[in-house]
């Protein structure tokens, strides 16, 4: 039964269910049952005498790589170049989206995408084409499978899938696998591809032979997938898309009538199982809203509707350009997401002059029981990027096992890791100093993909360009609340 706009404002107008929630402060989703909170920008100037918020300033590295905290260290797991595959081959580059998993004697498995987009020959360290995992051999793109010993030690690296395009952030599912994700929509012919692009494919990183012959879960829909997530209670899976012209779209996919998650499922599905659907929002008046860039209020809370998608392989017309004006919500940039406390935490990167609204980043959480979007963080327009202790573009995020989120910074300038704590305050976790700009016009690459390994002692890192996998550990801890 479809959330009414004349249900959600009656509901709001009984139960008090206000457009802003009182105070916009409290706890940011760590826990069951725990709420986001706006994330208000720490002071840059606490960090000279170390007074800062959460493990104190970072302090510069001689090696140039990563700044971190008095106590932490890092260590470089992959680096394209450098490192190599066991057929022999370089670490690809770009690194982005990543998930860990639990390996065999005590092992963590990552999966790392590559979003390398176009042909083959664009990119000096391309994904290799390792014989039966290759979707599309013109393309670059693809996963590579990381297994890093129990003290820290990398032990191996292989291909998961080759021949995909502009793989982007990606997710985990709970049967153990990962969604990987084209951030793309090329056609066969275009760009010199030879097969269809812009959909998600599942890697399994415990088993080599189950990514043979990749297929893609095309009743997901063909469009510049970023990220997915799974409801591991309603078998649902939410998916964005980064795009504009117009503006990207959250997807919700629901299963078939009878359908079971597992282990290689996905790729049995017919291309058109299921239902996807995009959202059309209504504020607590039951007015519509078009894009979420208009929300400037943490706490805003907007009432969902799913509206089918028409043609989801987008035969001849992109997925978002099927829908008339007034019929769903658009937002700029949707990236990063992360299913925690019963619901999916979703990322607007920023907005800009294509929006109706203007700002460095929000996350919203989407709700499937109450079937609502609140906006939990809003970041406004960054007045100095090059000023450390200023943020913006947030990107991929995470849940920490010590409490709060991790933020992967994409904005300009200066680009770093943060922490979130409970009670809402931001701080500096780490600063990328790989200049790979020049040192009249510094430019740092973003970082992508942080996730804990399993047993939460140690946050994986990529930063993108040229492509690092990085290893960051230390004195972990839940980071106080009080002020």
């Amino acid at each position: 039964m479809p959330l009414t706009r004349r249900h959600f404002a009656r509901r709001s107008a009984l139960t008090g269910a206000s457009v802003a929630l009182a105070g916009s402060v409290g706890v940011l989703a760590t826990a069951p049952g725990a709420l986001g909170a706006e994330l208000p920008q720490a002071d840059p100037d606490d960090a000279a005498d170390g007074t800062a918020l959460g493990y104190g300033p970072l302090l510069p590295d001689p090696d140039g790589i990563l700044a971190l905290p008095a106590g932490f260290s890092y260590r470089i797991i992959t680096r394209t170049g450098v490192t190599t595959l066991e057929s022999g081959e370089s670490t690809p580059s770009n690194h982005d989206g990543t998930g860990t998993f639990a390996g065999p004697r005590g092992t963590t498995l990552l999966v790392n995408n590559h979003e390398l987009k176009g042909p083959r020959a664009d990119w000096p360290h391309p994904v290799p084409l390792a014989e039966g995992l290759v979707y599309d051999p013109a393309a670059a793109g693809g996963c590579t499978v990381v297994e890093v010993a129990k003290d820290g030690t990398p032990v191996g690296e292989w291909v998961g899938i080759a021949g995909t395009s502009t793989n982007c952030a990606g997710g985990t599912t709970p049967w153990g696998t990962w969604l990987t994700c084209e951030e793309n929509e090329d056609k066969a012919g275009d760009h010199g591809m030879t097969e269809d692009h812009g959909y998600v494919f599942e890697v399994d990183p415990h088993d080599r032979a189950a990514g043979r012959d990749p297929k893609p879960v095309k009743a997901l829909g063909r469009y510049p997938h970023e990220a997915v997530v799974v409801d591991p209670k309603r078998g649902h899976l939410y998916l964005t898309e980064d795009a504009a012209g117009p503006n990207g779209l959250l997807y919700r996919w629901t299963p078939p009538k009878g359908f079971e998650h597992g282990r290689g499922r996905l790729r049995t599905l017919a291309e058109d199982a299921g239902v996807l659907a995009a959202p059309q929002c209504f504020d607590s008046g039951g007015r519509y809203v078009d894009d979420l860039s208009r929300a400037t209020k943490v706490g805003t809370v907007y009432g969902v509707d799913w509206i089918e998608v028409p043609d989801r392989d987008a035969r001849t017309v992109s997925v978002r350009k099927q829908f008339a004006a007034g019929e769903v919500t658009r937002a700029r940039k949707l990236e990063g997401m992360w299913w925690a406390d019963g619901g999916a935490y979703v990322v607007s990167s920023y907005a800009r002059e294509e929006s109706p609204g203007r700002h460095d980043g929000q996350v919203w959480f989407y709700d499937p029981r109450r079937r609502t979007l609140t906006l939990k963080i809003r970041f406004g327009v960054n007045p100095d990027p090059d000023r450390d202790g200023a943020f913006d573009g947030p990107d991929n995020i995470s849940v920490s096992p010590y409490g709060g989120l991790i933020i992967a910074e994409d904005g300009e300038g200066l680009q770093h890791l943060l922490g979130a704590t409970e009670d809402g305050r931001t701080y500096p976790l780490a600063r990328n100093e790989l200049n790979i700009g020049t040192a009249d016009e510094p430019e740092f690459s973003e970082f992508t993909g942080p996730v804990f390994s399993p047993d939460g002692r140690t946050l994986f890192a990529n930063i993108q360009e040229p492509g690092i996998m990085l290893a960051i550990t230390g004195p972990w801890q839940r980071v106080g609340s009080g002020r």
